[in-house]
């Protein structure tokens, strides 16, 4: 029996994970942008007319959403699907969301409903593949019964542990890097600028050595765009990341644990949205360590947040 998947949110994300599980199951979804809901249906993924008439049919409901208030708003508000949903059906959860997912598998466990806890990684380009890190938190009997579909999502699945909340403890662990190593990366592009380096030479020439990583690599040549006046294309907002490291230090802080590189990378994101960059994609925090091509650091006189 084929296993039918509702994808709900089609964004940077939900969008090429739906779009590449139509190629082999069933896929409905729901965005609350039109145009998201146009892109999907010419992909193949069935248009719905609401999340909860997404949800109501579906063996498994794939739930990309921004943060902990809207997944509580999509599952339990006055519209929630877990009312809608098939008893037994699976609630999958890419986002990150941190430690509340806890108390969303006991409400929807109260509710016949289970909870997969699978946050991801990789970008939309590899989500569009089916080329996802995928780390998992569920119980057996949900694991067995969404493998399918979590297998056809990753290149790389691996179940961290037997109940929800471990898959967002370990991308937690995830986002301390990412975000540290973005962060990292302006600041190092920054200064190969600042010392009147070629910018694009300087990137070749480290990710050709030992100081080579993913994120340099993805994020770097959007860092060289990021003073353009139209700047770079919006892969992942800057403002994901001030959730996420604001994740990473709360989970540190609960845990004893001092994570003074984390917390400077979180300062730099949040300095990004107070000027303004919060929708700009992250390669933007270049401009918060630099203002204006050429320096290495200090005020924006301007006052204005960097074009």
């Amino acid at each position: 029996m084929t296993t039918t998947v509702a994808v709900l949110g089609l964004g940077a994300m939900g969008l090429p994970m739906a779009t590449h599980l139509a190629t082999a199951f069933t896929v409905t979804g729901f965005d609350i942008a039109p145009e998201r809901m146009d892109l999907a249906s010419r992909a193949g993924v069935a248009p719905s007319a609401g999340a909860a008439e997404a949800a109501s049919g579906a063996d498994v409901v794939l739930v990309a959403v921004r943060n902990q208030a809207q997944l509580d708003e999509l599952l339990f508000g006055p519209t929630g699907i877990a009312s809608a949903m098939r008893p037994g059906a699976i609630v999958l959860l890419t986002s990150t969301v941190g430690e509340g997912v806890k108390d969303v598998a006991a409400r929807l466990a109260d509710a016949g409903l289970a909870l997969i806890d699978a946050p991801v990684s990789g970008g939309p380009a590899r989500a569009g593949q089916g080329d996802l890190l995928v780390v998992v938190g569920a119980d057996d009997d949900a694991w067995q019964r969404a493998h399918d579909v979590l297998d056809a999502m990753a290149s790389t699945l691996v179940r961290v542990g037997d109940a929800p909340g471990y898959g967002q403890s370990m991308k937690t662990v995830n986002q301390l890097l990412c975000g540290v190593h973005i962060a990292a990366a302006g600041e190092a592009l920054a200064l190969a600028r600042a010392l009147g380096l070629d910018p694009e030479a300087a990137l070749r020439a480290l990710m050709a050595g030992a100081a080579e990583s993913f994120m340099l690599g993805d994020r770097g040549p959007r860092m060289l765009q990021a003073y353009d006046a139209e700047g770079a294309e919006v892969r992942s907002r800057l403002d994901i990341f001030v959730k996420d490291m604001g994740i990473v230090t709360a989970a540190a802080k609960g845990a004893g644990l001092s994570t003074p590189v984390a917390a400077a990378a979180e300062q730099l994101y949040l300095q990004g949205a107070l000027r303004g960059l919060a929708a700009r994609d992250d390669s933007s925090i270049i401009t918060v360590v630099a203002p204006s091509r050429g320096e290495a650091g200090g005020a924006d006189r301007s006052g204005e947040a960097p074009a």
